[in-house]
């Protein structure tokens, strides 16, 4: 499944790619341009591509530019620019491996297979799931339309979600599958056992405030249990916090005791109110009802998984409350990560940096001018642009591993296989007979069955998972990008608190029936700085999606965070050299470590 295939479109008469007759036929366009005047220049490159009304016509008549300059010089020099940055980055790493699964299990059970059509609960029907990737292996546009889906015609969750990503270019930064994360854990392993023990914690405990971890009873039990856990108790062991705690439970963490396990569990950025110009933003977001107040969790039946994952729809919608609340408990943060734009909360954080006046970087170099501010280039209008830049090339990096490397199965899939290997059906999925025994002794396991009649994971949403794999996220990746941009533009060594008392405010954390804001006040509240509230903002939204939803393994956000950030460092270096200012910047990456963008 590693092998990249490279299409190439052959041009016809490349000498005149514009369709147009009258440009010699032969030598260079610029020596045929050198022999007319500037203003001439500027009227034919005008009217070639449309854009004669922006001079006038052809009877305005202008001198020289304003400043003088040499457009041959920056021709050339843009074409420099370029070029080396384009063989910097012509960079060949071979063939990333896989985990194994999809030639160990033989009836595709240890891989993705949603949308595909399905033979029993677990096994993908073989011609369907090859199908699928033919077309992946092929490129072919007309392989993708002949792609075998369960539900022919039905909705949207019917057809793969944008599999062809993973097959495209970019003009910017590394190419997609260039960019290196190790492969995915295999269904087999002691972690993806710990990871969907996990879930299963979080969906029986989606309507708990966080706020209440450290006294409910049923938080006792799941930290409890998952410190039973081996794969949690091993040196391998580099993604949960350990031991569990309820302070840690559910949360994200790079170096031990970082920001991400500080604080309150929601990140300041998606709770401080700020404003979206003259707009204000509240940070209060529609949310799904309780399951005890009229709500609901999905795809606990054996009959409503298979509908599902066969890309049919059950009918069944969400209930939305009425009041719109600050984000509480893991049901929240599911229901904001349904609809999210997938930059929109790294967006909101930059509107809350700069609302509470943060610094920009130290090393920006207009830090100190009496004569510039930074702008179109280091300023707030650079930065702004930068986030959705980031988001595009970050979806097109995380595609490529989801559908080319590593095809791995969702967090519902690997509980259609508990189903299956507890319950003993046929034909039985090969796969099911491979799981890790510490997700089958895990206490949890009794309480989800007696909770909702059989060991399926309970979903967030109707419709589970998106039709697209599991390993990495995408909504992680966008997050280890942009907020890799973020620590770019502004100065993350800077403690919160001064800065949001400064502007009127304090360290928050909404109140357990979301309706308010009440201060911090943990110890910890004056060691809270920026970079960690970033840092655990790109968790919050991840895990949102991931564990509270019930669709995304931890790991898969784990590696996504730093997959984003490897992306979002060769960007900015690719920019670096674009800026007339000299600048070298230095910021905290997810680890620790310091990376250095500089143009010097």
């Amino acid at each position: 499944m590693g092998e990249k295939h490279v299409r190439r479109t052959k041009v016809a008469n490349p000498k005149n790619l514009s369709g147009r007759s009258g440009t010699p036929p032969s030598g260079s366009r610029r020596k045929f341009l050198g022999n007319v005047s500037g203003v001439a220049v500027a009227a034919v490159t005008a009217g070639a591509i449309g854009l004669e009304p922006l001079f006038g016509g052809k009877e305005s008549v202008a001198g020289a530019s304003v400043v003088p300059y040499n457009s041959e010089t920056r021709e050339d020099a843009s074409l420099n620019y370029r070029t080396n940055t384009a063989n910097a980055e012509h960079i060949d790493i071979g063939v990333q491996p896989d985990n194994g699964d999809a030639s160990r299990f033989t009836d595709f059970s240890g891989s993705y297979s949603k949308a595909s059509l399905h033979d029993a609960l677990g096994v993908p029907n073989a011609a369907s799931w090859l199908s699928l990737k033919h077309a992946l292996h092929t490129g072919e546009f007309s392989d993708f339309e002949a792609i075998i889906v369960g539900t022919p015609g039905g909705g949207p969750n019917s057809k793969h979600n944008g599999p062809q990503g993973a097959l495209a270019f970019d003009l910017e930064g590394l190419d997609s599958h260039a960019a290196v994360v190790p492969p995915a854990p295999s269904v087999a392993s002691a972690e993806t056992a710990a990871e969907e023990v996990e879930h299963y914690w979080a969906a029986l405990l989606r309507d708990v405030p966080f706020t209440e971890y450290p006294t409910n009873p049923l938080v006792a039990e799941a930290v409890e249990d998952m410190n039973k856990l081996s794969f949690i108790n091993s040196n391998q062991n580099v993604e949960f916090p350990a031991p569990v705690t309820p302070q840690n439970l559910f949360r994200g963490q790079f170096v031990s005791g970082d920001g991400n396990v500080q604080g309150p569990y929601i990140s300041q950025f998606m709770v401080q109110p700020t404003f979206y110009g003259a707009q204000p933003l509240s940070q209060q977001y529609q949310t799904f009802k309780p399951a005890a107040g009229g709500g609901s969790d999905y795809m606990t039946s054996v009959a409503e998984y298979q509908l599902v994952q066969n890309g049919g729809s059950s009918g069944r919608t969400l209930a939305f409350d009425p009041t719109f609340r600050f984000l509480r408990n893991g049901r929240d943060l599911a229901a904001y990560t349904h609809v999210d734009v997938l930059y929109q909360g790294y967006f909101s954080a930059f509107l809350v940096l700069t609302g509470i006046g943060t610094p920009p970087n130290p090393g920006n170099p207009y830090i100190g001018s009496r004569t510039e501010k930074a702008f179109c280039t280091l300023g707030g209008p650079d930065a702004a642009g930068t986030l959705t830049e980031m988001a595009t090339r970050a979806l097109k990096g995380v595609w490529f591993h989801k559908w080319i490397k590593d095809l791995r199965m969702r967090p519902e899939e690997y509980g259609a296989l508990v189903q299956a290997r507890l319950t003993h059906t046929t034909p039985h999925p090969q796969a099911a007979g491979a799981l890790h025994p510490d997700v089958l002794n895990s206490d949890v396991l009794p309480i989800i069955h007696s909770t909702q009649g059989s060991y399926l994971l309970p979903q967030a949403f109707p419709e589970g998972s998106p039709t697209h794999p599991c390993y990495p996220t995408g909504h992680g990746t966008v997050g280890g990008a942009c907020i890799t941009a973020l620590k770019f533009f502004f100065d993350g060594s800077q403690k919160i608190r001064p800065l949001l008392t400064h502007a009127g405010r304090d360290v928050v954390m909404p109140s357990t029936d979301g309706l308010s804001l009440n201060s911090y006040a943990g110890a910890d509240r004056d060691n809270l700085d920026i970079n960690g509230e970033l840092n655990k903002l790109a968790y919050n939204i991840s895990f949102g999606h991931g564990i509270h939803a019930g669709i995304h393994f931890r790991s898969s956000t784990y590696w996504s965070i730093l997959l984003g950030e490897q992306i979002a460092l060769s960007m900015l270096r690719d920019r670096a050299k674009s800026n007339n200012e000299p600048f070298t910047i230095s910021i905290t990456k997810f680890d620790g470590t310091t990376a250095t963008i500089t143009n010097q």
